[in-house]
């Protein structure tokens, strides 16, 4: 699915990862479930590039949903992953998440469920080997990302920033679609360790000037952070 130019979304709105092209090769942000693989595959042979152009996948975090396929990349075209030190460990295997589901309606639920099982999210594949970057740096990759550091949904969360496409790439550090409500508009992710330290992170990602908000689950948001920031917090105030 092409956003923009030079910017692409593979899987749906209950689970997403995203490409950024360039003449240089192709980042990829999240790496969805393992069965987004084919999609990918699509969507790069729609643009004349096969997975050995991807240049490197960046991870907002370490949780399973979006690890996908970020290995096998790594193993057949010896693509780096990078992630942040924090979440390091949880990307390798060796950490699990300390979080709780919160509100749930069955239905969105079961749903989320039921598409995680299609897409082969009941056999995740934990990284054997992670390139570790840290809030500030900015990746020697297509489109130079810049890493932000957003803890709250886990100690190692990130947004990625990429000026190039005009837009911030937030994983779960905020959706637009809550996966187990069904809920649509920017709003607080479930699964979320520290929910205070997370809603905290909002002000840093609140100083990105950027056109797209970008989430791990939900609808792709093109009317700009501070707005999605500020309809986050309404919308965790109406929760608590």
């Amino acid at each position: 699915m092409r956003l923009a130019e030079n910017l692409h979304r593979i899987g749906n709105d209950i689970v997403a990862c995203y490409l950024v092209v360039t003449d240089e090769g192709v980042t990829v942000v999240d790496a969805g479930l393992a069965g987004h693989y084919r999609e990918l595959e699509a969507e790069l042979a729609g643009l004349g590039r096969t997975p050995a152009d991807v240049r490197g996948v960046v991870l907002t975090h370490g949780d399973t949903d979006h690890l996908g396929f970020a290995e096998r990349l790594r193993r057949e075209h010896g693509t780096p992953v990078f992630v942040h030190g924090a979440d390091a460990a949880r990307a390798r295997g060796e950490a699990k998440a300390h979080n709780s589901m919160g509100h749930a309606k069955i239905g969105a639920t079961a749903g989320f469920l039921w598409y995680s099982a299609r897409k082969g999210g009941l056999r995740t594949t934990y990284l054997s080997e992670v390139s570790e970057v840290a809030g500030g740096d900015v990746l020697d990759l297509p489109g130079a990302p810049r890493v932000m550091a957003l803890p709250g949904h886990s100690p190692g969360s990130i947004a990625v920033h990429v000026p190039a496409v005009d837009a911030v790439f937030v994983g779960d550090g905020l959706t637009t679609r809550h996966v187990l409500t069904g809920r649509r508009g920017p709003a607080p992710a479930p699964f979320t360790d520290d929910p205070e330290q997370a809603l905290a992170s909002l002000d840093r990602l609140a100083e990105i000037d950027a056109k797209w908000v970008l989430p791990g689950h939900g609808t792709p948001w093109d009317g700009g952070v501070r707005e999605a920031v500020r309809r986050v917090r309404e919308a965790g105030a109406s929760l608590g």
